[in-house]
């Protein structure tokens, strides 16, 4: 009788998992943070009472219009060159309305499952009563918070938690900012991920800007080799089958499906048959190619785009780098050309618009060059200006009758601001 060997079985070879989820958490903890992070240091910040506009350090006022518009013209290319070239990238990583809806579900999760531990006995009803009850004690104080920081990015955060503190509800400020955490926790509460697809308008701006090398989550499974466990599905945060389309609104290309699947068809020596992909084509980002291409620059639309944005940026650099912390000008008063006081002498009346657009007080002096034995009066040595202060003030340049000729003597008004820009000259 034959003897039958078998054939040792190969190992089963485990292709590495991917880990976008852990990414995308990091990323989304250090957006939470800069989030939080941006008013309270006023490195963006609105400020409506105070007419303000707060961009990295620098005090800008509402009045300065080129550099508010700058500002806002590079934000808005910079939103349209992210869409374009990585899709849904802000919703899936970067967005707070993403990161708080995620929490909230996690959150409503974990109380599920400790009111089922500890009370085991309790009928169902009653436990997800009780689940509900403590989820909005916890729900509660977290939009009270969400809402300071984000009302902060338009009043100031001091006078905003002294509002808080008082419980202001009658001042248009307190009414706001009560009315927002109403909104808040209702969102939280409810809405969540809905949001996305039925309010935000960004979603369907992105799906606008997209074209055919823009980066989205593509299922692509020529060998066909899904084994149809739908783990995909119950990892998606949205709900929906990738399986279905690329382009569904609710995808926020969040990457979860390509962990799930991966993890699951790596124990079985496949590689996942979802991936990052750049548009519908399936070609891979981690394929061989240029170094541009691989960031996204496929194309020359989306080098003129980064071109366009960089020459704002330049701009706006440059606006901000020769700013002054003081805005300073001085006018002839034209009621009156001049004067002549009783000594004999001639006075002829100006009038200084001073305003201080820094953080620390500024000082201004005023002298007069171009005219012999000239002198500035009715107006402090060095006139102190505390910050945000604006002051209109006249004063006389005084000369000796001697000193002048006939018909018209020139001079120049010299003005040294501390800090800020010496030696500028009125003519």
């Amino acid at each position: 009788m034959p003897i039958q060997v078998q054939k040792p079985k190969k190992p089963r070879i485990i292709i590495p998992g991917t880990h976008y989820h852990r990414v995308r958490k990091t990323v989304q903890m250090i957006c939470f943070c800069i989030f939080v992070t941006l008013p309270l240091f006023d490195i963006m910040r609105i400020d409506l009472p105070r007419q303000r506009f707060y961009f990295f350090g620098a005090e800008l006022w509402i009045s300065e219009f080129s550099i508010v518009f700058l500002t806002l013209m590079f934000l808005w290319i910079l939103i349209a060159a992210m869409a374009m070239i990585y899709g849904r990238f802000w919703c899936g990583y970067l967005c707070p309305q993403m990161i708080f809806s995620e929490t909230a579900n996690n959150l409503e999760k974990a109380i599920i499952r400790f009111v089922n531990k500890r009370l085991p006995n309790a009928g169902p009803q009653l436990r997800r009563v009780i689940a509900a009850i403590l989820f909005g004690l916890v729900l509660l104080p977290a939009s009270i918070f969400v809402t300071f920081v984000f009302v902060s990015y338009f009043v100031q955060p001091i006078d905003l938690f002294h509002r808080l503190l008082s419980l202001d509800i009658r001042t248009a400020g307190g009414i706001v900012g009560a009315s927002v955490t109403l909104v808040t926790f209702l969102d939280f509460a409810l809405l969540r991920q809905r949001f996305c697809t039925a309010i935000c308008p960004y979603g369907y701006l992105q799906n606008m800007l997209k074209d055919k090398h823009t980066l989205l989550v593509h299922f692509h499974d020529p060998n066909e080799e899904c084994i149809k466990c739908n783990k995909c599905v119950r990892a998606c945060p949205m709900g929906i089958d990738i399986r279905k389309s690329s382009h569904q609104l609710e995808c926020t290309h969040c990457a979860e499906c390509i962990d799930a699947c991966s993890g699951i068809l790596g124990k079985l020596g496949t590689h996942t048959v979802i991936q990052y992909a750049w548009g519908d084509s399936g070609s891979n980002t981690q394929a061989p190619a240029n170094w541009f291409r691989r960031i996204g620059l496929r194309d020359g639309k989306r080098v003129a785009v980064l071109a366009l944005l960089l020459v704002y940026a330049t701009g706006l650099s440059i606006a901000i780098s020769v700013r002054q912390p003081v805005l300073l000008r001085i006018m002839p008063d034209r009621i009156t050309l001049y004067s002549v006081a009783a000594d004999g002498k001639v006075h002829n009346r100006f009038r200084m618009l001073a305003s201080n657009r820094g953080r620390i007080p500024a000082s201004i002096s005023l002298s007069v060059a171009g005219l012999k034995d000239a002198t500035v009066e009715e107006i402090e040595e060095h006139r102190t200006l505390e910050p945000g202060e604006t002051i209109q003030q006249h004063f006389d340049v005084v000369a000796p009758a001697s000193s002048l000729h006939g018909g018209i003597n020139r001079m120049r008004i010299l003005a040294d601001v501390t800090p800020g820009k010496t030696g500028q000259q009125f003519s």
